[in-house]
C-alpha cells in the first residue's frame, strides 16, 4: 500500500532502511528480534518472509510499476478433507496474479484455526487434528486474499438408528452426524421439554396448570400444539420484543421515555402480529417523521451517525462486522473502503431536527439531493451500492434507504435470510450455525452450511415469516433431544447431537424466581406483576439483573448479554436479603398453610420449578426435611424452596 511504502521508506528520515546493509535495518532488527521491541520478534533469520523483505531493501525499496502483475485471488490445496484423529496434513497456497502467472506462497501465508480444541495449524500450512470430532475451518490469508481449508474429523462411532426425521433441520443435521459417525442422544422426556418450549418461546417457566395438564396429556401431536399455543401468546411476543429490544438500541439515556416506551411497544406488536421480517426491517431502515409518532425512529436517535448506522446495519441484519474497512481492506474478508462507504451513502440523505413533541428527541426526514459518500483516504466520491453489488443511480428525490431495503430484501441476496436464520439458531441451541452470530465469513464458516442455506431458503419462501422458522426450528427431532450425553458425544459442541444446556438469561431467572415463589418484584413506574422481560428500555435499577448480566442495549451484538456464572451471582442466590425475602412469599405462606399432604404440595413445588413430578427420593428427602422441623413448617418450606432456586435444575434450560 501507498501509505505503508511512505512510512516506512521516507518517514523519519528514512531510518527504519538502510539499503547499504540490509540486515541491518530497523524493520528487519526489530521484527527478528535481535533488538528488543513491543511487538515481538515476527519474522525468523533467513525465513521467506525474512529474505523477501531484506532483498527489497537491497533493491532500494522500490514501489513498482503500475503495469506490474498484481495479485487476484489465492487458491488453498485441498480445499476440503475428511481427517481422522490426530492426524496431519500439509496446505499449499497458490497465488494468480492478473497476468495470468501463479506462484506458490505457502510460506507467506498467514494461517489460523477456527476451532483450537479441534485442530491447530502450524506457520508453514500443517494442519494437525485434536481428538474432538466435528468440522473444522482454517483461513488463509495472504495479502489482502483469503481462501479457507476445510477438515471434517469423523468420530467413526456405529449409529444404529436415528429419531424420527421430522423436517428439514433434521434431514442435514442427521445427514451430518453420520458422515462424522455420532450417535445423537435420545429425544427428551416431556417435562423437559416443556419447560425447555416454555422458556425458550415465552421467557418464563411453565404454569403449574400447564405442566400438569401437558404430562397428562396422550394426544401424540401435544408437543405440536404447544409449540402453536406459545407462539401465538402475548408471552411469546414479549420475550422476543426484550430480545430485539436490546440490539435495536432501545436505550433511555434521560428521563424521556415516550420514544422508548412507543419503540418497544412497536416492537412487541410487530412480532404479535407476526409482520414479515423484511417488513420490520424496512420500517426500522426507513423510519421519517416526529418522535413519538413514528417509533422505529427512536433507532436513529441511538445511532445518530453514519457510520453507526452502517456498522450496525451490516451486523444486526447481515450478520458482517465491517468496521474494520471503515479505515482499511478487512483483514479477514473482502470488504474494501469502498464497500464501506457504498453502504453510507444510503444514509447520507438522512436528515434530522430538533422534536417539537419529545424534548431531547430528534425528528428525522429525507433531505433532497443526489444521496453519496466519500472515502476519506482515496478522496473518491461513492455512490450508494450495496455489498457485492452495483451502484445504483438514485434520484434526488427519492430515499435512498428504500432501496437499501429493497436491495436487502431480495431473494437472492447471499446475507440478509443466512443472517437472521443463524441469529434464530442461537436463540434455540446457545451457540450458531456461524459463531460468533454475527460475524459471518468466508473465513468462518458455518459448521452445517447445507443446513443454513436450507433454513434460509425456507425462510425466504415462506414470506420471511418469523413464526414459521421458530415453529420448524422447536418442531425438529434435533431441538427435542435430550441434553444428557451418550458415550459418544458428551464432548461434541458443533454438531448438535445433544442439547446444550445453557444458564437461564438475567430476564428470564427473575421472572423464573419471582414465578416459583409467587413473589413478584416491582419496577417503578410500572404496575406490579410486570416481568423483567417485559421492561420496555434499560433504564430500570435492578442489581439482580445487572450482576445476572442484563445487556446495556449500548451496541447491536449480543455479546453484551453475558452468560457468564462468577462469584457475585452465586452469594446473591445463596444468601442475599433479595433472594431470602422471595423464598418466604406467597407460594410457601399458602403451602405451609395448606391442608393437603405434604407430597401433594411438594408436587406443586416441583411442577412450578422444573415442569416435572418430584422422584421418590426427593419426595422422601423433602418430607423428612418438614418432619424434622416440626411446628416450624413455613421455615421447612423456606429451605426446601431455597434449594429448588439453588439448583442447576432451576438456573439452567436443558
Amino acid at each position: 500500500p501507498q501509505e505503508d511504502h511512505e512510512h516506512l521508506v521516507h518517514e523519519g528520515r528514512g531510518r527504519r532502511l538502510f539499503p547499504a546493509a540490509p540486515d541491518r535495518s530497523l524493520l528487519l532488527v526489530k521484527a527478528s528480534g535481535a533488538q528488543p521491541h513491543g511487538g515481538g520478534a515476527r519474522l525468523e533469520v533467513g525465513s521467506p518472509p525474512y529474505r523477501i523483505v531484506r532483498r527489497w531493501i537491497e533493491q532500494g525499496m522500490p514501489y513498482g510499476r503500475p503495469d506490474d502483475p498484481v495479485i487476484t485471488g489465492i487458491e488453498v490445496t485441498p480445499r476440503h478433507r475428511v481427517m481422522p484423529r490426530d492426524y496431519s496434513q500439509q496446505l499449499v497456497i497458490v497465488a494468480r496474479y492478473s497476468d495470468g502467472s501463479t506462484k506458490d506462497v505457502t510460506r507467506m501465508t498467514q494461517f489460523e484455526s477456527n476451532d483450537a480444541e479441534m485442530a491447530d495449524v502450524s506457520a508453514t500450512g500443517v494442519v494437525r487434528t485434536a481428538q474432538l470430532a466435528g468440522t473444522v475451518a482454517v483461513m488463509t490469508r495472504y495479502q489482502s486474499h483469503v481462501d479457507v481449508f476445510r477438515a471434517t474429523v469423523p468420530l467413526g462411532a456405529p449409529i444404529d438408528a436415528l429419531p424420527p426425521e421430522r423436517n428439514l433441520v433434521d434431514k442435514h443435521v442427521f445427514a451430518n452426524l453420520q458422515l462424522v459417525g455420532m450417535p445423537p442422544s435420545d429425544l427428551a422426556d416431556d417435562a423437559t421439554f416443556l419447560r425447555r418450549l416454555t422458556i425458550d418461546l415465552a421467557g418464563r417457566l411453565p404454569t403449574t396448570d400447564e405442566a400438569s395438564s401437558f404430562l397428562e396429556n396422550q394426544d401424540p401431536a401435544k408437543r405440536d400444539q404447544a409449540i402453536e399455543r406459545l407462539l401465538t401468546s402475548t408471552d411469546y411476543a414479549d420475550f422476543f420484543a426484550n430480545k430485539w429490544s436490546s440490539v435495536l438500541r432501545n436505550k433511555r439515556t434521560s428521563d424521556v421515555k415516550q420514544t422508548t416506551y412507543a419503540f418497544h411497544g412497536w416492537i412487541r406488536d410487530s412480532l404479535y402480529h407476526n409482520r414479515p421480517y423484511d417488513q420490520f426491517v424496512r420500517d426500522v431502515l426507513t423510519a421519517t417523521g416526529p418522535a413519538g409518532v413514528h417509533p422505529p425512529v427512536a433507532w436513529y436517535d441511538a445511532v445518530s451517525d453514519a457510520s453507526a448506522q452502517v456498522e450496525d446495519v451490516a451486523q444486526l441484519f447481515l450478520g458482517l462486522r465491517i468496521q474494520c474497512a471503515r479505515c482499511h481492506h478487512h483483514p479477514f474478508e473482502k470488504w474494501s473502503q469502498q464497500d464501506y462507504y457504498g453502504v453510507a451513502a444510503f444514509f447520507s440523505q438522512v436528515g434530522r431536527k430538533p422534536s417539537k413533541l419529545v424534548k431531547g428527541k430528534s425528528d428525522i426526514f429525507h433531505r433532497r439531493g443526489v444521496a453519496t459518500a466519500k472515502n476519506p483516504k482515496s478522496g473518491q466520491v461513492v455512490k450508494p451500492t450495496g455489498l457485492d453489488g452495483e451502484p445504483l443511480e438514485i434520484a434526488a428525490d427519492q430515499d435512498p434507504r428504500r432501496q437499501l431495503a429493497d436491495w436487502m430484501a431480495a431473494p437472492e441476496n447471499p446475507f440478509f435470510a443466512p443472517a437472521l436464520a443463524n441469529r434464530y439458531w442461537k436463540h434455540f441451541f446457545g451457540r450458531g450455525l456461524v459463531d460468533p452470530e454475527d460475524d459471518m465469513r468466508v473465513t468462518n464458516p458455518a459448521c452445517n452450511p447445507d443446513l443454513l442455506d436450507a433454513l434460509a431458503q425456507h425462510f425466504i419462501h415462506s414470506g420471511f415469516d418469523l413464526r414459521d422458522l421458530v415453529r420448524t426450528i422447536c418442531q425438529s427431532s434435533t431441538y427435542q433431544l435430550s441434553a444428557l450425553p451418550n458415550e459418544y458425544n458428551q464432548n461434541d459442541k458443533q454438531n448438535f447431537s445433544r442439547f446444550y444446556p445453557r444458564r437461564l438469561n438475567a430476564e428470564v431467572l427473575l421472572d423464573a424466581i419471582d414465578q416459583l415463589t409467587e413473589s413478584p418484584t416491582k419496577f417503578a413506574g410500572l404496575p406490579l406483576g410486570t416481568r423483567a422481560v417485559q421492561l420496555p428500555d434499560n433504564k430500570f435499577d435492578s442489581y439482580f439483573l445487572t450482576v445476572f448480566g442484563r445487556p446495556q442495549s449500548a451496541s447491536a451484538c449480543e455479546c453484551e448479554r453475558s452468560g457468564e456464572a462468577n462469584l457475585a451471582q452465586s452469594l446473591h442466590l445463596l444468601n442475599s436479603s433479595e433472594i431470602q425475602t422471595k423464598v418466604s412469599g406467597a407460594r410457601v405462606s399458602r403451602l405451609s398453610g395448606d391442608e393437603r399432604p405434604h407430597a401433594a404440595r411438594l408436587n406443586e413445588l416441583f411442577l412450578a420449578a422444573f415442569a416435572r413430578n418430584p422422584s421418590a427420593d426427593e419426595l422422601e428427602i423433602a418430607a423428612a426435611h418438614i418432619e424434622k422441623g416440626g411446628e416450624e413448617v413455613q421455615k421447612a418450606y423456606e429451605d426446601i424452596v431455597w434449594s429448588l432456586v439453588n439448583t442447576k435444575e432451576f438456573l439452567f434450560n436443558h
